[in-house]
């Protein structure tokens, strides 16, 4: 059976800015009904990655989305693609009936049926001003904004920035469960890594314009593990490389690339890091090697 055509191809991408250079050459591929996560620090480039994919910026190398290039054929494009950025982006001087008429305006896959529905149940009101809403219902406003977009591809960036943990959770959990399906694709940017790690499909780390990781999470577990050593066992673990390592409440904590499992568990005990334990890892992997120098 051969492979599906990706839904987003990404070949030499660079941009930059006057002399400086924002994005080094990535080379990336998204799959239909994929959820990806693209996670690193403030000035990574990841607005950069988006804004060149949603045809918001120029660039150099080569990008299709859905087959198109997106900054050619924007327009096109935007009909079957949605961006959200965060909550706190939304026209807060608006009526909730004045948003759903700009959005019935502007994205012809917008369903204002669809977020009304979402909507029943809460106590927001279609004459409602955005500012006078709660954060929890400006929350369940954006998500009946994003269900209702009729999209094979979705991008949020930060899309629960400045919401309670109570909230994020379920914004995510409701996507899942009511948006997703096999002709649909999400990609995510987010600080909150660890609240999106079981959803995701497949994970992207950006550092300085470089991604140091692209891969499905099932390739994820294999390829990376984590070992909490004692003081006996300790040398001899790190004969074996690690790729960073930390103490934490007097105990080792070692996580490394490609080393068998059999290995490893003669030494401790081993399990997968989370995606939060692995990013810290991988943004930090030179400074451990000089420590291994040291």
């Amino acid at each position: 059976m051969s492979n599906p055509t990706p839904l987003v191809k990404a070949n030499g991408l660079r941009k930059g800015f006057g002399k400086q250079e924002i994005l080094h050459g990535l080379d990336f591929e998204i799959q239909p009904g994929r959820i990806v996560g693209l996670i690193g620090h403030n000035g990574a480039g990841k607005t950069t990655t988006l804004n060149a994919l949603l045809g918001l910026t120029s660039f150099e190398g080569e990008i299709t989305v859905l087959g198109k290039n997106p900054y050619a054929e924007r327009a096109a494009l935007m009909n079957e693609v949605a961006f959200i950025s965060d909550v706190a982006s939304l026209p807060r001087f608006f009526r909730v009936r004045e948003l759903f008429d700009m959005l019935d305006d502007i994205h012809p896959n917008f369903s204002r049926e669809k977020a009304n529905g979402f909507l029943h149940g809460t106590d927001i009101r279609a004459d409602a001003k955005i500012k006078n809403l709660s954060k929890g219902m400006v929350a369940q406003l954006h998500l009946a904004i994003v269900m209702a977009i009729d999209a094979r591809l979705l991008v949020l960036d930060e899309p629960t920035l400045g919401l309670d943990i109570t909230y994020r959770k379920r914004f995510y959990k409701r996507l899942l469960e009511d948006y997703m399906n096999e002709d649909r694709t999400l990609l995510i940017t987010t600080h909150q890594v660890d609240e999106i790690e079981f959803m995701l499909t497949d994970l992207m780390f950006i550092r300085d314009g470089h991604l140091v990781l692209d891969s499905p999470m099932e390739d994820v577990g294999e390829r990376y593990a984590q070992l909490v050593v004692g003081p006996d066992n300790l040398a001899e673990a790190k004969k074996l490389k690690p790729i960073f390592e930390e103490s934490k409440f007097g105990q080792d904590i070692l996580i490394f690339d490609g080393v068998d499992a059999d290995k490893l568990d003669a030494l401790g005990q081993v399990s997968i890091p989370t995606v939060s334990d692995l990013f810290v890892a991988l943004m930090q992997r030179e400074t451990a090697h000089q420590g291994e120098m040291i």
